[in-house]
């Protein structure tokens, strides 16, 4: 298994079992025991769906680097979805927004800060970097040589 196709693996497991799954199934007292109003899961259950679409196009990108392609629209999706939420959850927890929330809570969302972001780099580390040098990294990992 490729690292790109690791990054892609793990990110797909990781929001199934934390996000997505959750946010669907979990029942509403335990949503409120979270923190979480009655009035805001429609909305939590509409971000579950959100995640689940990811997942699904994390999963054609992971196809498409089994197939010795480079996912780029998975890739960008990824580096944008991941980058962003965890910049915002980064800030969310400097900035005291998780003062008065279930310890919990506030762990599980500095761990999710922490592994968005490592998803975002892993993205651009294994699926971006060296795509416009002389040598880019196929899918697969090896380098293709540019003749000029």
């Amino acid at each position: 298994m490729t690292p790109l196709a690791r990054v892609f693996v793990v990110k797909i497991a990781a929001t199934v079992l934390f996000w997505a799954g959750p946010l669907l199934l979990v029942p509403e007292q335990l949503l409120a025991a979270a923190g979480l109003c009655g009035k805001a899961v429609p909305l939590v259950r509409l971000l579950g769906c959100a995640y689940t679409a990811l997942c699904i196009g994390y999963g054609f990108g992971l196809r498409e680097v089994y197939s010795g392609r480079r996912p780029m629209g998975a890739i960008a999706v990824g580096i944008v979805s991941n980058a962003g939420a965890g910049a915002y959850l980064t800030y969310f927890g400097v900035t005291d927004g998780w003062v008065g929330w279930p310890l919990v809570v506030t762990v599980a969302a500095w761990a999710s800060a922490a592994a968005t972001l490592g998803i975002a780099f892993g993205l651009y580390w294994f699926g971006l970097r060296d795509v416009t040098g002389s040598g880019s990294r196929t899918a697969t990992g090896s380098v293709r040589r540019t003749v000029r």
